[in-house]
């Protein structure tokens, strides 16, 4: 222990660190900071989270004239002797009748020092009633508080305590390793290691407890083995500091302790919010974990419990306010979900309320509500990725998965989701549904597979998909599913050069969906098709009317994504009838429109056309670096510009008119430096003004005698009857 004296007084007792202290830079002066504002700091955190650690390390950093005195509250099991616990750790002795609380108030009143309160979870109306007491009769005093749940006092300031970032985790891992003399993996694959090791640390969720005992385990198992071994998380990280308070010994024991201290109503609420395996709002957990015990009118009022007791941390995000339970505790919750018998009802309500939402988002993206619905389909992919792993796990549920799959089509398409998108579906058509439950939503789901298949460049199973697809709609006389399937089919020839077929597909399809009523996206990026179909046989005027139209029909919606398409054809017929000016400001509009989407198909296509745009405008280099971001950007997309020679056109023009005004040399120096850029860096820079300096790589020193730039040769566009897409990016 530390004992400080001045003039024989004793002057603190807080304990050595027997340890190195990890991280935490940042949480530690937010700490001195509020305690320098504030008499009573409540730090609160999750089981294990390290709020001990960091108190009393913000402690220790502190000075008061008369000391740091730390009160271990863990051991004290009734509130009755909350006060005799501060009195024997400030080393007072009193024999006479008075209670415990006057001689604390006696001994403070004159006195200036930092009381660290740790473990008041437990007993916070004694511990609260007890500081109010004294703060309000010691000005000298301050208070730093440990515990799950603030203690509600007038005047309390909260600092709730995250997790470990990632980077400090994995360096709390290898210290920890280290005092054992046991190294994080082996030397054969440091860099297979250090994955392991990031993973490890990610999958403990940063918790400093979990990432001290699984550090015990690594003398025996590799990283890789530790994280192979997590399913039973519980069972394996036992073990520790001799010394450590019992709930610390295992890491059951250490989230135990906050069960230990709910009530039935809250035990009850915890155990029913393990089904979400992500951040969840308010109307979902009361539609999920009601009923059988919990009023759904409760449900609010024990959530907020759960939350002041950590159990629960509350964020803000693009969707709105939402809650999130951490893996750790929401695992302990689930086995005791388990043992309630409760378990299989609670995934089918989860199922059902994210299917119930897929169906509304799919509604409301064609409407002003488009971009809130990206941002809830995003905050809740987490979830609805359970949903979708329930539905296709469960005998009986084929055709809600076909359906909740074919349902998130826009996001799949439209956020940049594809290769996930493609990994459902297929799993959703493999199974056999129900022949009339799930008929509709299998034929959706092949049509959205053969969608997603179109994109990524494989046409093989998109035809495949679109084939069975036809054919089953045909023989059901489904309607729109014919209409579906025609117009991805006429997608297919666009992208595979045979514009006659194409046009003729996309004419059909779009009068198809005339005469059954439809309009939405779908409807709509089949008129762009259409659109693109005409400009590509040098129809502009014909491009732009239906572009134009589709325009329309997007502001009246308040429809943005397919509207940023029509904007690309748009330019692509500006740009083609020499307003370079005009195509850019379109571009643009188009560009940003698809990077607030996350859509990199639509954003790679602006980024390609902007850089000729950028050439035409006069800036070779810059036209350079742009196709370097293209480039770097069309992997994560699919095959690039589809392998088609009409869209690999613009690119092959924009290359030949670059090197021949830069050089080969210069060129490719401008390309790399552009395959450098990430994905917000490529955006910002392909939406700058003209003649906004940039950073562009120097010219390297020529020799004398070779050709200058201007004296080259342009390479000739590709043409529209070949296939280019071999020299794309």
């Amino acid at each position: 222990m530390r004992d400080h004296r001045r003039d024989g007084i004793p002057h603190g007792n807080l304990p050595l660190e027997l340890d190195t202290f990890v991280g935490r830079g940042a949480q530690l002066a937010e700490v001195a900071r509020t305690l320098d504002s504030a008499r009573l700091v409540t730090v609160t955190g999750t089981g294990g989270v390290g709020k001990s650690r960091l108190a009393a390390r913000a402690a220790a950093r502190r000075s008061p004239r008369d000391g740091v005195w730390r009160v271990q509250l863990a051991p004290v099991r009734d509130e009755e002797f909350v006060d005799y616990a501060v009195v024997e750790a400030l080393g007072l002795t009193d024999h006479t009748t008075r209670l415990p609380r006057e001689t604390l108030l006696a001994h403070l009143a004159e006195r200036e020092l930092l009381l660290l309160l740790d473990g008041v979870e437990h007993l916070v109306d004694a511990c609260a009633a007890l500081v109010s007491d004294l703060l309000a009769r010691a000005p000298g005093l301050r208070v730093l508080a440990a515990g799950r749940r603030p203690l509600g006092v007038a005047g309390e300031r909260l600092f709730p305590l995250a997790p470990l970032g990632t980077e400090e985790a994995m360096e709390l891992l290898t210290v920890r390793a280290g005092q054992r003399s046991i190294t994080c993996g082996y030397a054969a694959d440091p860099d297979a290691d250090q994955r392991e090791v990031r993973e490890l640390c990610r999958r403990l969720d940063g918790i400093p407890l979990a990432i001290e005992l699984a550090a015990g385990r690594l003398g025996a198992l590799s990283p890789g083995q530790v994280l192979r071994r997590l399913d039973d998380r519980f069972r394996l990280l036992t073990g520790g500091d001799r010394t450590a308070l019992p709930r610390h010994r295992t890491l059951r024991t250490a989230i135990g302790w906050s069960h230990e201290l709910c009530t039935p109503p809250e035990r009850l609420l915890w155990a029913r919010l393990s089904v979400f395996a992500g951040p969840f709002d308010l109307e979902a957990a009361e539609y999920v974990c009601s009923g059988d015990g919990l009023p759904a009118d409760d449900v609010l009022d024990v959530l907020s419990a759960l939350l002041a007791q950590s159990v629960l941390t509350r964020e803000e995000s693009p969707a709105g306010v939402r809650y999130r339970m951490l893996d750790t505790v929401r695992a302990y919750g689930a086995d005791w979900l388990e043992a309630t018998g409760d378990a299989v009802r609670l995934r089918r309500r989860h199922r059902d309320w994210y299917v119930g939402l897929a169906t509304w988002c799919e509604l409301e993206w064609f409407s002003p509500r488009q971009g809130e619905v990206a941002a809830r389909v995003d905050a809740e992919l987490p979830n609805l990725r359970g949903a979708l792993e329930h539905c296709l796990d469960e005998p009986d549920g084929a055709h809600l998965g076909q359906y909740l799959a074919g349902a998130l089509w826009f996001h799949w398409v439209g956020c940049g989701r594809l290769a996930e998108g493609r990994h459902w579906l297929e799993q959703a058509v493999r199974l056999e549904a129900e022949p009339t439950a799930g008929e509709q939503s299998r034929l959706k789901a092949l049509w959205v597979l053969a969608y997603v298949a179109i994109l990524q460049g494989d046409t093989v199973a998109a035809l495949a998909a679109l084939q069975e697809c036809r054919q089953e709609a045909e023989r059901s006389a489904n309607p729109t599913a014919v209409a579906y399937a025609e117009h991805r089919t006429g997608c297919l020839a666009l992208v595979a050069d045979d514009m006659p077929r194409a046009e003729r597909l996309l004419r059909s399809a779009l009068h198809r969906y005339r005469e059954i009523g439809e309009l939405n996206s779908n409807v709509l990026m089949g008129q762009v098709e259409l659109a693109m179909t005409r400009a590509f046989q040098g129809d502009l005027p014909d491009a732009v009317r239906l572009c134009e139209d589709v325009r329309q029909v997007c502001e009246d919606h308040g429809e943005r994504w397919a509207r940023g398409y029509a904007l690309y054809v748009l330019a692509y017929a500006a740009w083609s009838e020499g307003e370079p000016v005009r195509a850019r400001e379109l571009l643009a509009d188009c560009l940003g429109s698809a990077h607030r989407f996350r859509d990199q198909l639509g954003s790679v296509l602006a980024v390609e056309l902007l850089a000729l745009v950028t050439v035409a405008e006069g800036d070779a280099a810059e036209a350079a670096v742009l196709q370097g971001a293209a480039d770097r950007m069309w992997p994560s997309v699919g095959l690039p510009l589809f392998g088609s020679a009409y869209y690999n056109a613009p690119h092959e023009l924009c290359e030949a008119a670059s090197r021949d005004q830069l050089g080969d040399e210069r060129y490719e120096e401008c390309v790399r430096h552009g395959t450098r850029l990430g994905r917000r860096e490529a955006v910002a820079r392909a939406l700058r003004r003209p003649g906004v300096p940039v950073s562009l790589p120097a010219p390297r020193p020529t020799a004398g005698g070779r050709a200058a730039a201007g004296a080259r040769t342009a390479k000739p566009a590709a043409s529209p009857t070949r296939k280019g897409g071999e020299t794309a990016g």
